[in-house]
C-alpha cells in the first residue's frame, strides 16, 4: 500500500548534532503515537540529495507534508511539546501551506529514502 499521499513527518538533522541524537527518542515516541502519519528520519549529510538546493539553517528542523503539499518547514525547539502540537495540528487540517518551490518533490523524495 502507497502512502504517497498519506501525512508525512520528516526530521532532518545531523549525527554530529547533539541536539538531534537527543530529539530522536521524542522523535521515535512521536512516531508510535501517530500511527496515521508516516515518520522519517533524514541525516542531511548521509543524504543530501533528498534536500536538492534547500538549505537547512539550524538542527532540528522538521517538514510535515500531506502527499506533495508541505504544512510545515522551519527548525523547532526539541521538546516534545512543541512535535506533538505541531503534528496534531497538522493532522486536524490546522496548518496552512508552506510556499517554497525549492521544497517541490522533497516529500517525494524522503518517502523514497526511507523504504
Amino acid at each position: 500500500m502507497s502512502d504517497a499521499g498519506g501525512w508525512l513527518v520528516a526530521c532532518l538533522c545531523a549525527e554530529w548534532c547533539g541536539a538531534c541524537r537527543e530529539y530522536r527518542a521524542v522523535f521515535d515516541a512521536a512516531r508510535g503515537a501517530n500511527p496515521t502519519a508516516r515518520f522519517a528520519w533524514v541525516d542531511i549529510e548521509d543524504h543530501p540529495d533528498v534536500l536538492g538546493s534547500v538549505d537547512v539553517e539550524n538542527f532540528p528542523s522538521l517538514i510535515i507534508a500531506r502527499g506533495d503539499e508541505i504544512a510545515f518547514f522551519g527548525t523547532v525547539t526539541p521538546h516534545a511539546s512543541t512535535l506533538n502540537a505541531l503534528v496534531a495540528r497538522a493532522l486536524e487540517g490546522e496548518l496552512g501551506s508552506v510556499d517554497d518551490s525549492a521544497l517541490a518533490g522533497v516529500p517525494a523524495r524522503i518517502r523514497a529514502m526511507a523504504t
